[in-house]
This record gives structure tokens, sequence and C-alpha cells, in this order.
């Protein structure tokens, strides 16, 4: 007998299949089951994918659906079924991996799904492709069953000939733009010790952000005018002129008190020499940034990535053909992250250019760093 795992392949669905789709579907699911019009839509729409698990006789062996959206970078695994003919050879897991790949493709940094808590089978088959629970979703399915939600980063990590630069996660929520000028200094001068202490007193320099809830964050001349304080030679790389960050809020006291910060910060930026460049970095150009020994701060879309709204600072170090190379100092320990898992990222350039921007303004900031000249 042949074994079906071998004979089945996994390709894009055709609408030749939905009625075998829908079949499998009435099979597998007593509730919240996907309509025959939604799997025809699935087949043609831009933001889903369609994966179908088929043996050579035509039989309908599973599929894998992934959703996307445009304004971020997370896609979600919105469905998968395995039919109990295929079941136990390793289909459940071959439709991951493509869902997975489908995703990388489109260049999404996350996939995120939700899971009924009592199927202990699709919670393992998540858990062994390195999905992590972080949430709970009340009364989700039409049986007002709760869903447990599960995520796992899409992005792969440098490799072993990349350029070696020490990690370090920041201690609060607010000091992702210490940390990075920690790291950036790190690379540029092996051996400097990274302490929490040096993470605060950089940030008490480098801060403007008035922040309702919690204290500032750094601001691009902040961060310039730290670097150079200690040495190195910094060039803000900007699309717009400042203030910056003031339009989130509301309060004019809180705005006036960005603004004067911000002013303050210029004119020391003025006295130091630092050069503001009023252009963004391209892909191309942080590329040869890098290529040249430069270190390189920069801004990046926290709702693109993490659904959050604040700004937030990452340091990229080195490349390859096709992605940047980055520590990201933001490890939550209530996602049970761990900093290996944001040190080394393999960002696509294709989808770095869509993350180093933020808020509606549309912001694009680096600051570039190297070591002064004697």
């Amino acid at each position: 007998m042949l074994n079906k795992h071998s004979e089945t392949t996994i390709r894009p669905a055709v609408l030749e299949d939905v009625p075998a789709l829908v079949a499998l579907e009435e099979a597998m699911f007593a509730h919240d089951r996907i309509s025959r019009r939604s799997f025809r839509e699935f087949v043609s729409s831009e933001s889903a994918r369609l994966l179908v698990a088929a043996s050579p006789a035509g039989e309908m062996a599973g599929y894998a659906v992934v959703l996307f959206r445009r304004t971020t970078s997370v896609a979600r695994l919105y469905s998968i079924a395995v039919a109990p003919d295929f079941a136990k050879r390793g289909l459940g897991h071959r439709l991951v991996e493509a869902a997975e790949t489908s995703a990388r493709d489109r260049g999404e940094l996350f996939m995120r799904l939700e899971v009924r808590p009592d199927n202990k089978a699709a919670i393992r088959l998540y858990q062994q492709h390195g999905y992590r629970e972080f949430g709970r979703q009340l009364d989700y399915y039409e049986d007002h069953a709760d869903a447990l939600r599960f995520e796992k980063w899409l992005v792969s990590h440098a490799p072993e000939s990349a350029r070696v630069v020490p990690f370090y996660a920041q201690t609060t929520e607010f000091t992702c733009g210490a940390a990075a000028l920690m790291m950036a200094m790190a690379a540029l001068r092996p051996g400097l010790e990274m302490s929490r202490r040096l993470e605060f007193d950089i940030w008490r320099e480098a801060t403007s952000i008035y922040l309702i809830s919690a204290p500032g964050g750094c601001d691009p001349l902040g961060v310039a005018v730290a670097a150079n304080r200690r040495g190195l030679d910094a060039t803000v790389h900007v699309n717009q002129s400042g203030p910056y960050f003031v339009d989130g809020h509301r309060k004019e006291s809180a705005r006036d008190i960005m603004i004067a910060a911000q002013e303050h910060l210029a004119a020391e930026a003025a006295e130091r020499g630092i050069a503001i460049v009023e252009e963004p970095l391209s892909g191309d150009s942080l590329v040869k940034l890098l290529d040249s020994g430069a270190v390189v701060i920069v801004l990046v879309s926290t709702w693109r990535m993490y659904r959050e709204r604040e700004p937030h600072w990452v340091v990229a170090y080195d490349h390859d053909q096709r992605h940047i190379f980055v520590h990201d100092p933001f490890v939550d320990p209530e996602k049970h992250e761990v900093p290996f898992g944001k040190a080394a990222l393999a960002i696509p350039i294709s989808v770095f250019d869509a993350i180093a921007v933020y808020g509606r303004s549309r912001l694009r900031a680096a600051i570039v760093l190297r070591n002064s000249h004697p």
C-alpha cells in the first residue's frame, strides 16, 4: 500500500477545490465552519492564502488558511484541518510549515492563531513549531468556548558569519533608545560594559517624549547628542523637521514640554556639529552604510510589530543580500520571550523599509554612528 503522506502535495487552492473543501469542513467541524462563499473568496483574495493538501487521485487531505492585513506585519493562521484518513502522517506539520512559508514570502514578521483550550492535539502541534501562548479571548467560538491565542516570530536569525554585536535587553518599557545606543557603542568599541546605570544615564540625557502613563522615551536628536557626548560621530537622518512625536498629545502643556526639550537638544546638536539630513535612509543606503562600518539606530513601528503605538528603536549592524540584521532590545517576559529570540533578527530588506516608519506623520528617523576620528 502506498504511503498517503508521500503522495500528498501542498499547493495553492483553485476554485475546483471548493466542493471538496466544504465537504472536509463539514466532516471535521461541528461549529464555526468556513462557508462555501468564504472558501471561494480565499482562493482569489489578495489578503488570504488558501493552501490545500491533495492526493494524486484528487482526495482532499487537508488545508490551511492564512490571512494578511496591509497595516501590520502579522499574519493569522485562520484555520487548518487534516482529513481523518491522512491523520498521524505528519501532514499537519507540513501544512503549518507551508503556511509559515507563505507568510514569510509576504514579508510578515509574526504568525498568530486561535485554538480551543480543549484541542490538545492542535496545541501540541503549534507548540512543537515554536508557538507561544500570549492571551485568551473569552466567548470566542459559536458555542461560547474561549480561545487561546498563540504567536510565533517568523523572522530568522543572522548567520554565525555576521558581525558579532553584544545584546542588551532594555529593563523598562521606555529605555529602548538607550539600550539601542549602548549596543551600538559596544559594536563600535568592543569591551564596553553595558549596565543599567549606563542605560538610565543615556535615557535621562536623550529623552524628550512626554507620555501620559509612563516616563518618556528618546527622540532622534536626543540619541545623537547622547552618542556624541560619548565620543561617537553621529548623523541624524529624518524625513521631516521637528518637533517629533507631539501629534499624539492633546494636552498643550505636554506638547510644550516636549517642544522645549527638543529645542534644547537641537541647540546642543548644532553646537556639537551633529549633521541633520532631512532625507530618510532607504534600504540600499542602509546597506552601504553598514558595509562602511557604521552602526545605525532605526526608529520602527511598534504597531506593525507588536500592535502597540509607541515609538521604538532597534540597532542595525550587518546584512546579507536579502536581510538587515538587527538587535531589538524589547524582550517581553509576559509573552515568555527570551533575549536570544530578539537578538540578531534577520529582517527582510523589503519589510524593513515598511516597518521603519512611525505614526500618522509617517516619520522616518535613523542615527548613523561611527567612531570619531582622532
